[in-house]
């Protein structure tokens, strides 16, 4: 009697067979019609086989490897929720940083989830293919464990209560926004470029380290718990960013120019979004890892002078915003901070002016700007605030037609002058901060003249609840305004001093030593 046996497979032969095995050439439709999109933005690829796979691992043990992740992860912000960990957090500011990234930051997960489903359908090479749906997984776990490490906080502060809601309506959440709308309505490779490359490889770190640091820093295991566990999915990300890069420019030397466009354009969109991070670093946790200027130093000046280093083979270039990005690491933290804080009628979350010791440490970071620019500002603000005439704006800012900043930001040579750029196009002006966001507007002015800019769908009405009649005498339109982002005015906004969070914070904490 025979006996079949049946071969057991090694390691390379079943990666093979579960990756690259699983594609095959269509019949009943031209590959061309099947795939229409990886070819319109001028990339020239000749051999889809030349795609190294970053993440070499199938997907049954992407689930094992990512399980047990999960499981030590959820032990964690079980616990840290049962001890009510949320009172052992340096004091209640911290938790304003939170809701900065929840609002900000967890739906962007999201939508690289959506946005690297997308792109792997448009690409007719298996290798990237399966990358981009392992990395479209990795985006969706990160969105749904950070939402589930940071409801802990929604039990107990006002906040965090609406952020699918406000991501799609509040003016400051337009910033990071726009970045992942411009970036998923582009072509399948410069979203690569954008979120892949640009955004994972060159500026994650100046996002996740600090943040989750911080968060370690100021007391909160939770928090940093599912930090490092994304960070871990990060570093295959990175990976997956840079061969792409590689593996255009070794198709066909016609790429280089288009990549290099690419680069230059999504390296100076994430400097504009990270401006977020950095008031977050210098201005919203009570206790400080480093500086915004320092972390720029340490994760672009020199992890990232090492990356293009290595790239100058292939022909590539630092990306030309850097010389101004350079300067600006010495403003815009604070250059955010002050617009914030004038405008924390319309913010979900609470703003504050700095310690007198905190402004120390600021000018110990900053000893060239600080003290000759912001201090005396800041100092006079707190004074007001003393006297009971706590400044706040109550005019509307001028939104950048490109990254949708406010213009806040000041002149490379000059940071007592307001930058601002214009464009003419089709008869209409466009305005924009800053000399990046220009020519990136004079490059696709079809694109960015679409821009949903919140100041202006204010001004037309577009911003209030249903039936409000923004005609009616006495009419005040920031209660409308707030209503329309489900804010509740005067828990969720309006200064730290006297908030419910911080009477809150304080009482339980009372409670909990007592105890």
């Amino acid at each position: 009697m025979d006996i079949k046996v049946n071969k057991k497979l090694g390691l390379k032969e079943r990666y093979s067979l579960m990756t690259r095995g699983l594609g095959w050439d269509t019949t009943y439709q031209p590959m061309d019609k099947v795939f229409p999109y990886d070819k319109f933005e001028g990339i020239k690829i000749h051999d889809w086989d030349k795609w190294e796979d970053p993440f070499r691992m199938t997907m049954d043990a992407y689930w094992k490897y990512q399980a047990e992740k999960d499981r030590k992860l959820y032990a964690i912000i079980d616990a840290f929720a049962q001890n009510n960990g949320h009172l052992g957090v340096t004091d209640a500011r911290y938790i304003n940083t939170l809701k900065l990234f929840l609002t900000g930051i967890s739906p962007l997960e999201y939508m690289a989830h959506r946005g690297f489903a997308h792109v792997g359908r448009q690409m007719r090479g298996v290798g990237p293919r399966v990358a981009c749906l392992m990395q479209s997984l990795d985006e969706l776990r990160h969105a749904q464990t950070q939402i589930h490490a940071l409801s802990n906080y929604n039990k107990h502060y006002n906040g965090f209560h609406d952020f699918l809601h406000m991501i799609e309506r509040v003016w400051y959440l337009s910033v990071p926004r726009s970045f992942f709308d411009d970036a998923y309505t582009a072509g399948p490779f410069e979203f690569m470029i954008a979120i892949g490359f640009s955004f994972e490889y060159v500026l994650t770190n100046l996002l996740f380290v600090p943040f989750v640091s911080g968060a370690a820093y100021n007391g909160d295991m939770g928090v940093m718990t599912f930090g490092f566990s994304a960070q871990s999915d990060e570093a295959r990300h990175m990976t997956l960013g840079l061969e792409c890069i590689k593996f255009m420019l070794e198709q066909d030397p016609d790429n280089l120019p288009i990549v290099q466009r690419w680069i230059d354009k999504w390296t100076w969109r994430g400097t504009r979004v990270l401006t977020l991070v950095g008031m977050m670093m210098d201005y919203m946790l009570p206790k400080r890892v480093m500086s915004w200027k320092e972390a720029w130093e340490i994760y672009f000046e020199q992890n990232g002078g090492a990356l293009f280093n290595d790239l100058a083979r292939y022909g590539i270039k630092m990306p030309k915003c850097i010389a101004q990005a350079t300067i600006d690491k010495e403003h815009i933290s604070h250059q955010a901070w002050a617009t914030f804080y004038q405008y924390g009628a319309a913010a979900d979350f609470h703003t504050w002016m700095p310690k007198p010791e905190e402004m120390d440490w600021l000018s110990e970071k900053y000893p060239n700007t600080f003290d000759k620019y912001y201090r005396p500002r800041f100092e006079y603000w707190a004074e007001q605030h003393k006297e009971g005439k706590r400044f706040y704006n109550m005019t509307l800012p001028q939104l950048c037609q490109v990254c949708q900043i406010p213009m806040l930001f000041t002149e490379p040579s000059d940071p007592t002058k307001i930058c601002y750029r214009e464009s003419d196009y089709k008869g209409e002006k466009y305005h924009t901060c800053s000399d990046g966001c220009k020519e990136i507007f004079d490059n696709e002015p079809e694109k960015y003249i679409q821009a949903w800019l919140p100041v202006h769908q204010i001004y037309q009405g577009n911003c209030f609840p249903e039936g409000t009649d923004p005609t009616k005498p006495g009419f005040e339109p920031l209660p409308e305004v707030l209503k329309y982002y489900h804010l509740e005015h005067g828990r969720d906004n309006l200064d730290f001093e006297g908030s419910e969070d911080q009477k809150n914070f304080a009482a339980w904490r009372e409670m909990a030593t007592k105890n």
